[in-house]
């Protein structure tokens, strides 16, 4: 079963290696993991940064989690407990990636369903969830956990689908 979880120290050589596994998707594991601080001050600043203590200047409250199967690390959410204009245009409530290794196994729609339970507790009742127009796998999980399509905005030269999904569980699929 999988769990969402924060990291821990004992977490590092395998968050680490996502970091490194997930470099060639430009996409970023461990948001605001510096090598200069250290795993132990970067855990220090996630905790910071869900009690709203020392956020960059466009960050919002939130959590990185770690997503757990049966002790092993095969993904992670972040989760956005409120949104700035920038992240209702395009980067959303919930942020999550699967590792390479452990992809097309049901995990992502997982970590998704689980990403929407913690909001609901916060009392959150939609979800913004975004993904890269040609990411269709990420389209597919988020319609599958009960996401409508709202639009599909032009940033730059990308383009990134909006959904807006439900946060209750009975309205989920």
């Amino acid at each position: 079963m999988l769990i969402l979880r924060p990291l821990e120290l004992a977490d590092a050589d395998a968050a680490l290696a996502a970091q490194r596994e997930l470099d060639a998707d430009d996409f970023d594991f461990l948001l605001g993991y510096s090598s200069k601080r250290g795993f132990g001050e970067f855990l220090e600043q996630l905790n910071a940064h869900e009690q709203g203590i020392g956020l960059p200047e466009g960050w919002v409250r939130s959590a990185l989690l770690g997503a757990f199967v049966d002790g092993t690390l095969v993904g992670r959410t972040s989760i956005r407990y409120e949104l700035t204009s920038d992240l209702l245009h395009v980067g959303g409530h919930i942020g999550y990636a699967v590792r390479p290794e452990f992809r097309r196994r049901g995990y992502a729609g997982q970590i998704l369903h689980r990403s929407l339970d913690v909001l609901a507790a916060r009392g959150t009742e939609y979800a913004l969830v975004t993904c890269a127009e040609e990411n269709l796998a990420s389209a597919k999980t988020i319609t599958r956990c009960g996401g409508v399509l709202d639009d599909i905005v032009q940033v730059g030269q990308e383009r990134t689908r909006r959904y807006w999904v439900s946060t209750a569980s009975g309205q989920r699929l």
